[in-house]
């Protein structure tokens, strides 16, 4: 069961990896792009949304909402670009960098303390 749980995580880095390409080719539509960059900026990012110390809600972005993502991201990408995107990641080209994903994230967690901040000060 582990060896399983195992190989589907790297299955699902390389899909990650594939998006990636799939998002910097000029060929892919502009709706695809757009899913794939969420997708790869967020699985990426060294940062979570909803951090892994909270009870069962931490990892569920990591088991439920990449696959979805690139579920839906690799619905979007046309089969052709997929395939060739798919290969070039299985030979480890052109690696992403999770920089731009982890400023994101880290603004949106700005975002939402200075909104409770906010609340919290009209409400008291």
């Amino acid at each position: 069961m582990l060896e399983r749980l195992k190989r589907w995580a790297r299955r699902l880095k390389a899909e990650v990896h594939a998006l990636y390409l799939a998002y910097r080719d000029p060929r892919t539509p502009l709706l695809a792009k757009v899913v794939a960059a969420v997708v790869v900026g967020y699985a990426f990012s060294p940062i979570d949304l909803i951090p892994d110390p909270i009870p069962v809600l931490g990892y569920l972005d990591d088991l439920i909402l990449i696959p979805l993502g690139v579920a839906l991201a690799v619905r979007l990408i046309p089969p052709q670009i997929l395939a060739e995107c798919r290969a070039k990641a299985k030979e480890g080209v052109d690696r992403p960098v999770n920089r731009v994903a982890a400023v994101v994230v880290v603004a949106v967690w700005v975002a939402l303390a200075v909104a409770a901040a906010v609340f919290l000060k009209r409400l008291f």
